[in-house]
């Protein structure tokens, strides 16, 4: 019996009987360190945890009793830097194995992680630290990322009080490497007031700020039991799988593929670490080296994948790949099939909930589409008079929360310090997550793309990832972004700014091509009556295109 099945039955005939009886067991006061990770520690110490390396050929092979011996260690010095519960820290510690310590460090004293990525400029530190209240930054000892810290030190708010590098001496930061190995390996589980509850702050995300300033997402201590259903359910995982997910710390897919639902059952996490630009063989010969059986990663790596010779990689070991982030181009999932075997598997979540949508092991992928519902969170597609659309009929996908006290299991707890912004989003006994989309005759979902995106032309919505989608399986598009501009007798035109890939160039004859190219792959109507060929898209620190700066853009030249 598996530490899994202390919280859920996962024995399941269907899609049916998974949907209508799945539950999970949520014991008071739960907290993922101790129960999960010192409860492996003590009951399978030698059990892998993290499989670590790295581009310069270092290894290190961890397990369970290591993390709760580095763990303990960490909450102690922590504590001796007067970290609390509820203090703030903001950590960037790109794919470091030492993450792995500290998070579960943190989750023992009850503080609250905001995990961040490296990428962040000076601003995007000065507005974290001031929107968050964050106490301390931990970071790598690097010196550009050390330099963009003190820059925004400046101009960041008295709540800012400790800077600490892992390890190595640098002006004005803690060596946290050596603090903590000066520090006891003993730690006391917290009790009274000085312990975490279930229903504080655990983590917290910050939005991608595709449409606003980004937001802060909070959520309590019962979070990792919501990523059951990802790893059990969606990664397809045991005790026996190593499971790399292609993601930076800084980022809350992290959460979803690198620590908690893994952990839960039992699996071990595969982390390589590298500096340099993506290299699709790189990935490619990790999965043979070191016998991967699952694997996660958004659709812009498949598509690098299948570019390779993929009959020059082992990757029998491989049993499972996933794929979420943007919606599946059909052709990506027709050639890696081709060359693997194996059927992608897509999903849809937000940083503000668990998996909603998922193709899960019961049921055949339709490439392009999200899957089915998941269980518990009962999410589904409303129009704007907040009637359930019917079969083909596009809406907005929405969760109901009948009782804020008790949220569906994944729900965040809402915008951390902001409460009217909490309120725009969950109100009225309903979570809107400002996506929309639809589903077919046997209840499968696609995505069209966020509410502020959909394109009103002509009296049709047109989502802009259907458009994308299509632009993107023609050979000279590297990459696409379509939005609406304002047309007095439309409504909008559909406009596509496209980077060609090498070897095209800009021309009327191309832009012909390309239009007749997406009348062929989807509806007529669709079809980009404008474009415009750039050298580079707007986008924020996680890739994701910022259409609004786009539309922007447009409004100011007309």
């Amino acid at each position: 019996m598996g530490l899994i099945d202390k919280y859920c039955r996962t024995d399941f005939s269907s899609y049916e009987d998974f949907y209508n009886n799945f539950k999970v067991e949520m014991p008071e006061n739960f907290n993922f360190a101790y129960d999960v990770v010192d409860e492996l520690a003590n009951t399978k110490p030698d059990k892998t945890a993290i499989v670590w390396c790295n581009e310069y050929g270092e290894e290190k092979i961890i397990n369970f009793a290591e993390i709760k011996r580095m763990s303990d260690k960490m909450a102690n010095a922590l504590l001796s830097l007067g970290i609390k519960k509820g203090d703030v820290v903001l950590v960037m510690l790109k794919r470091r194995y030492e993450y792995w310590y500290f998070t579960i460090a943190m989750h023992k004293i009850g503080a609250i992680l905001i995990p961040a990525t490296h990428l962040l400029t000076v601003k995007d530190i000065v507005y974290r630290v001031n929107t968050a209240g964050v106490k301390m930054i931990l970071t790598v000892n690097d010196d550009e990322m050390c330099r963009k810290i003190d820059a925004a030190e400046i101009s960041t708010s008295d709540t800012l009080k400790l800077k600490a590098v892992l390890s190595g001496d640098r002006t004005g930061y803690i060596d946290f490497n050596k603090l903590t190995g000066d520090s006891n390996e003993k730690f006391t589980r917290p009790t009274g007031t000085d312990a975490p509850n279930s229903k504080d702050v655990m983590i917290a995300y910050f939005t991608s700020g595709t449409t606003a300033m980004p937001k802060i997402v909070a959520h309590d201590y019962y979070y990792p039991l919501c990523h059951i259903t990802t790893a059990k359910f969606w990664h397809n995982l045991s005790e026996n799988d190593l499971h790399l997910t292609v993601a930076e710390t800084g980022w809350a897919k992290a959460s979803w593929g690198k620590i908690y639902g893994q952990w839960l059952c039992g699996a071990t996490v595969f982390v390589y670490d590298f500096e340099k630009r993506f290299a699709a063989a790189d990935f490619l010969n990790l999965i043979g080296k070191y016998k991967i059986t699952s694997f996660c990663a958004p659709p812009t790596i498949y598509r690098l994948f299948i570019k390779e010779d993929l009959n020059k990689f082992d990757l029998k070991s491989l049993k499972h790949s996933a794929i979420a982030g943007e919606p599946l181009n059909p052709e990506v999932y027709h050639q890696w099939l081709s060359g693997t075997g194996l059927k992608l598997r897509e999903a849809y979540g937000q940083t503000e909930c668990t998996v909603l949508f998922a193709t899960n092991p019961w049921i055949e992928p339709k490439p392009g589409s999200m899957g089915l519902p998941m269980p518990l969170t009962c999410c589904t597609i409303i129009d704007e008079n907040g009637k359930v659309c019917e079969v083909g009929e596009e809406g907005e996908i929405c969760m109901p929360v009948p009782d804020t006290e008790h949220r569906p299991l994944g729900l965040f707890m809402g915008y951390y310090k902001d409460e009217l912004l909490t309120q725009k989003v969950l109100h009225n006994g309903i979570y809107h997550t400002g996506d929309m989309a639809w589903r077919d005759e046997d209840g499968y979902v696609w995505f069209c793309g966020r509410n502020d995106d959909i394109i009103k032309s002509s009296g049709y919505r047109i989502g802009p990832f259907e458009v994308e989608s299509a632009l993107i399986e023609h050979p000279a598009v590297l990459e696409a972004a379509v939005t609406g501009v304002p047309d007095p007798d439309r409504g909008f035109n559909v406009k596509a700014t496209i980077i060609l890939a090498k070897g095209y160039a800009p021309s009327e004859q191309l832009k012909t091509e390309l239009q007749n190219h997406v009348k062929k792959v989807t509806a007529p109507y669709k079809y980009p009556r404008i474009i415009e060929f750039v050298d580079e898209l707007p986008k924020t620190i996680s890739g994701k295109i910022k259409r609004r700066e786009l539309r922007d853009a447009d409004a100011a030249k007309s």
